[in-house]
């Protein structure tokens, strides 16, 4: 397999270039990202500052909110995507900073694993409600914002968004619902002008372990006592190591973000990964798919014909989130 990691970096830092900016708010382009305060969208709302964007950085919690505002071009605000009140709270501050808004980074989320037959739908209803109704809150709050500047709008989504397994259902349910929102949101906002993405990382270095292990440890003897065929395996599950600071920083992610922003034709879908092998199961994952809605259908297609399909495609070139 060609290493596409190295291809897919370049790509990104040719694409990514810096606007020019005005930094007493003339001229000055803005973009707001929601969950700014770690990780991926600290690193993404850190990138786009430095590239000269008036960065509003989305946070929960007042220390978060005061350390993100000492940096140059970042507006630390309170946002949490699960209340309306502090969404139009922020529609409000971006509206009166008189900017408008340029840009939209849904980046907020959180983990949630476990057996798909024992997790209460209580808890599907909570993942749901911070990585899907989330965006979809955020994102109409503020649509019209960025109508108004043929702005650009971009989900941070996973590859588990393609891929799922093993106690992975409700976080891989929730990315997958990303990835048919980004498709349906780009081709209405298209011809209004406005540019949507998705980008989906694979294992890099956050926080979103950390929470996601007590709360699934606080299941276990729930699913023990219940008797459920998973309780052992879900055990080894979440006593593995959860500490992500294994994995690379996320700054791949964040230029993944700057590219989208900045190139003339910004691409559908971003796939960044630290490693080839996370590339290889997610496009593998792909065409696992598609020999399956293949097989046993009335209008079955040839090797030849799917062949061809692939070539057809690889030679409109990369689809464009315009």
């Amino acid at each position: 397999m060609r290493t596409l990691v190295p291809i897919i970096a370049l790509a990104l830092t040719a694409l990514a270039t810096p606007v020019s900016a005005d930094h007493h708010g003339d001229g000055q382009k803005a973009i707001l990202i929601t969950g700014a305060s770690t990780g991926i969208g600290r690193y993404m709302a850190e990138r786009l500052a430095k590239d000269g964007y008036h960065v509003y950085a989305g946070a929960r919690k007042q220390e978060d909110i005061d350390a993100l505002s000492t940096i140059d071009n970042i507006e630390g605000i309170r946002l949490d995507v699960t209340k309306q009140d502090e969404i139009d709270a922020a529609v409000e501050t971006v509206k009166k900073g008189g900017r408008g808004l340029y840009g939209l980074v849904n980046n907020a989320g959180i983990f949630l694993g476990g057996p798909a037959v024992d997790v209460p739908v209580e808890e599907l209803e909570w993942i749901m409600n911070v990585n899907v109704y989330g965006p979809y809150r955020v994102t109409q709050a503020f649509a019209p914002m960025i109508i108004e500047s043929k702005g650009r709008i971009t989900t941070t989504g996973s590859i588990s968004g393609i891929l799922s397994g093993r106690f992975f259902s409700h976080y891989s349910m929730t990315k997958h619902a990303i990835e048919a929102y980004t498709d349906s949101l780009a081709m209405e906002m298209a011809p209004l002008g406005v540019a949507v993405s998705v980008i989906e990382p694979g294992n890099y270095d956050s926080r979103i372990g950390e929470s996601a292990k007590k709360r699934m440890q606080s299941r276990i003897d729930e699913y023990r006592n219940s008797g459920s065929p998973f309780a052992e395996a879900f055990e080894e599950f979440i006593n593995r190591d959860w500490d992500r600071g294994q994995y690379k920083a996320p700054d791949e992610v964040a230029e993944a973000a700057a590219a989208f922003f900045s190139a003339d034709k910004p691409l559908r879908r971003y796939m960044v990964v630290p490693r080839e092998e996370e590339a290889g199961w997610t496009i593998g994952q792909i065409i696992a798919e598609t020999v399956q809605l293949n097989e046993g259908q009335a209008y079955r297609y040839t090797r030849d014909e799917l062949v061809a399909m692939l070539d057809a495609a690889l030679a409109g070139g990369e689809e464009t989130a315009d």
